[in-house]
């Protein structure tokens, strides 16, 4: 424990310790008087002395050591005087808003405050008497202590003498605040020379440029009397240079001008004018003329002073541009008036005529669908008339074999099959041109079936012309319409044998090309121009070179109007005298559904339909006479009936149901062939094969066949597929269906017993 505070000076120390000293003598005195015996007590006062020698040890350094402290700080303290002595700038050291140490320099800056700025000061009152100082002539801004937080403070002072001091104010600390006191006398001397030099260089500068403008410059100070003027204003005005006299008034320059220069408004001639605009508006700006024709530009303004600047500008050129460019412009307004009003009448006129177009589209196009649901209305009552014809043809052929008529049936077949091909071309680029959605039904079939059916119906036309056909065979599935790229190939290939003279050939074959496939029919025959190439599938279009009575031209055309609806390319290549090749592309499928075989059928007997019993339901006269002629010669007994009920009263009558039957599917009014095929089979419990014979071309229909198991084949009917489907029908599901017209691939019955046939 320490009975001493080292903090505190050495003679209080000594003292302290002398009482502490004294005290305990006085108490180990009593304490022997009292209880101790005399060697206690002497025992006692040694420790004491030791203790007492102790404490004046310590108290000895502790004195050597605070006087080598007392020391330093003198010694740092004269050095900081010093070094406060010897800086160049005033210096001042706040401790707690109040002045602790300053230099000589801080002290004496201002002599009148001087014996006020002593140790002790508040800043706030330093700032106080700096303001209040004699000495002082101003400062850029007001003195202010810096508040915690606040960023330094930095005045310029301007004292006596013209003498300048910046006093910068920074803390340093949360308690200390520095002012410094720099002097810019120097700094500011120069600068202001500098920037009297440039005000005169400046001076010089402005004048030669006064002097130099291409204006005319004049300036009038506040009482009216011309102070300056530049050579341009004299040039303009015509006045001569002792004229213009400083101290000229304005009115007395007026009247100098109004004898030069003509002033439309004579109000520019009084002065008061002039000043009761100028003090209105600030400025005046008036264009004025001379006697010569010189048009000026007359502009006045007001100056910070009071007085005025007066520019003139010689813009004769400008007013002729512009009074001819105005010229121009209402000439050319009104050329643009005119050629409004005639662009106005021709507009009205082209909006007469495109109305006049657009009722004759509505007119054209009207008659475009009427003439298409004509076609399609009428395709059933067209075709009747050709398909009873050609099963009289067939008959009468069968029983003219050997007679002298036979020729003539031939001719008469041949003159009714150009017919036919003729009416199918028109019907099918009706359909493809119509907006009927089903005209195209796309499915997935293999295009060796398309190519076979198209082989085998052509080489009696290549063996009759002379040509050889040949077919290279192709297992590609695509996906097309069977009906109408059996018409397509059909047609390319008749189209070679038509156009290849004898000895020819016509080759029809497929190209792989990585995931598509290339149908080609290639020819030797007379080939196709280069000037008839870009037009050659147009309809009723052919070569330039072709024979006549070789076609009407529909038959490419049928074929680009089905590439087009079903998305395959279509392109040729001829050479005259060479040949032609004709290509459809195809993308590769997968796998069909249905199995296509390539073997033949097998034949079947002649006499298959003796002792069968066939009913025709057709509601045409001339068509049910000609296919029951047509029956009974093939040696079928048949019931003939208009309706579907005399087909039910004929099933009654006899008691049995009929082995086959063939059906139109347009019977009158709301009757149908699906009523009978349905009714027959329902009356007699039977399931009976059936053969719908229509012009409906239907992909619905085609549907409603391969789901209620019936043929359908396409009017007017080739005689020589309808006996080979009947004997197919008839024999049961044991043999291959004969390939027939329309059909793209031989298939089982019970796959598709609802297949078109053509």
């Amino acid at each position: 424990m320490n009975l001493v505070d080292p903090e505190e000076p050495a003679e209080v120390q000594l003292a302290r310790q002398a009482r502490i000293i004294e005290a305990l003598v006085r108490r180990a005195t009593r304490e022997n008087d009292v209880s101790q015996t005399a060697y206690s007590a002497f025992q006692s006062a040694i420790e004491l002395q030791s203790q007492v020698a102790a404490r004046d040890r310590d108290l000895a350094r502790a004195t050597t050591e605070l006087e080598s402290v007392r020391i330093e700080r003198e010694r740092t303290r004269k050095n900081l005087d010093e070094a406060l002595s010897a800086m160049g700038e005033g210096f001042a050291l706040f401790t707690d808003e109040r002045l602790d140490v300053c230099n000589d320099l801080f002290l004496n800056l201002l002599p009148d405050i001087s014996d006020r700025v002593v140790p002790g000061l508040a800043l706030t009152d330093y700032a106080a008497l700096i303001q209040r100082s004699r000495h002082l002539r101003s400062s850029d801004r007001p003195i202010e202590p810096v508040r915690n937080g606040a960023p330094a403070l930095s005045v310029v002072l301007e004292l006596t003498d013209d003498r300048w001091y910046q006093l910068s104010m920074q803390r340093t600390s949360h308690d200390n605040m520095v002012i410094l006191l720099t002097e810019i006398t120097a700094i500011v001397r120069r600068n202001r020379t500098e920037r009297e030099d440039l005000i005169d260089r400046q001076a010089d500068y402005l004048q030669a440029m006064f002097e130099n403008m291409t204006s005319g410059m004049c300036s009038f100070s506040a009482a009216g009397e011309l102070v300056i003027h530049n050579k341009q204003f004299r040039h303009l005005t015509g006045l001569p240079y002792t004229a213009l006299q400083r101290r000229m008034t304005l009115e007395q320059l007026l009247r100098l001008l109004s004898s030069r220069v003509h002033v439309s408004e004579r109000a520019l001639l009084d002065v008061n004018f002039w000043r009761d605009e100028l003090m209105r508006d600030g400025h005046m700006r008036r264009k004025v003329r001379n006697h010569a024709g010189q048009v000026f530009d007359l502009q006045a303004n007001m100056l910070p002073d009071g007085g005025f600047l007066v520019e003139l500008k010689d813009v004769t050129l400008e007013n002729r541009a512009t009074e001819t460019l105005e010229n121009r412009v209402r000439e050319r307004t009104l050329e643009l008036t005119t050629a409004n009003e005639s662009l106005t009448q021709q507009y009205e006129a082209k909006a007469r005529v495109e109305e006049e177009l657009r009722l004759a589209k509505e007119r054209a196009e009207a008659a475009v669908s009427s003439k298409t649901r004509f076609l399609a209305a009428a395709s059933h009552d067209l075709l009747q008339p050709i398909n009873a014809a050609k099963l009289l043809i067939a008959t009468l052929r069968q029983n003219a074999t050997g007679t002298e008529l036979a020729p003539m049936i031939e001719r008469l077949k041949g003159a009714f099959s150009s017919m036919e091909q003729l009416l199918r071309a028109l019907l099918d680029i009706s359909r493809l041109d119509g907006a009927d959605q089903d005209a195209v039904n796309p499915s997935v079939l293999c295009l060796g079936n398309v190519m076979q059916t198209v082989f085998e119906d052509q080489m009696p036309l290549a063996q009759e012309k002379g040509v050889e056909l040949r077919m290279v065979p192709c297992l590609a599935e695509v996906r097309s319409d069977p009906v109408y790229l059996l018409r397509s190939v059909q047609n390319l290939v008749v189209n070679a044998l038509q156009y290849s003279r004898p000895g020819g050939r016509v080759l029809l074959g497929c190209r792989r090309r990585g995931d598509r496939v290339v149908l080609q029919v290639w020819d030797t025959g007379i080939g196709i121009g280069k000037e008839d190439q870009t037009r050659i599938f147009d309809e009723f279009a052919r070569a330039g070179n072709a024979e006549a009575g070789s076609g009407v031209g529909l038959g490419l055309s049928i074929v680009e109007r089905t590439c087009r609806h079903l998305g395959h390319r279509l392109w040729m290549s001829s050479e005259i005298g060479v040949g032609s090749v004709f290509c459809i592309e195809f993308e590769v499928v997968g796998r069909a559904t249905q199995v296509a075989e390539d073997t033949p059928p097998p034949a079947l007997a002649g006499d298959t339909l003796h002792d069968c019993i066939a009913m025709v339901v057709e509601n045409d006269e001339t068509v049910l006479f000609a296919t029951t002629q047509t029956l009974q010669a093939w040696g079928a007994s048949v019931l003939a009936a208009r309706s579907t009920d005399a087909a039910l009263r004929h099933v009654r009558e006899i008691g049995m149901p009929p082995d086959i039957l063939l059906v139109d599917y347009q019977l009158g009014d709301a009757d149908t062939g699906l009523d009978t095929i349905r009714g027959i089979r329902s009356e007699t419990g039977v399931h009976v094969p059936a053969i719908m014979i229509t012009a409906d071309r239907r992909e619905s229909l085609r549907n409603a066949g391969r789901e209620e198991d019936f043929s359908v084949m396409a009017k007017p009917v080739r005689v020589s597929r309808l006996r080979p489907l009947i004997e197919w029908k008839l024999s049961g599901s044991s043999v291959t269906a004969p390939k027939v017209g329309g059909d793209t691939a031989r298939q089982v019955p019970s796959l598709d017993p609802g297949r078109n046939h053509s």
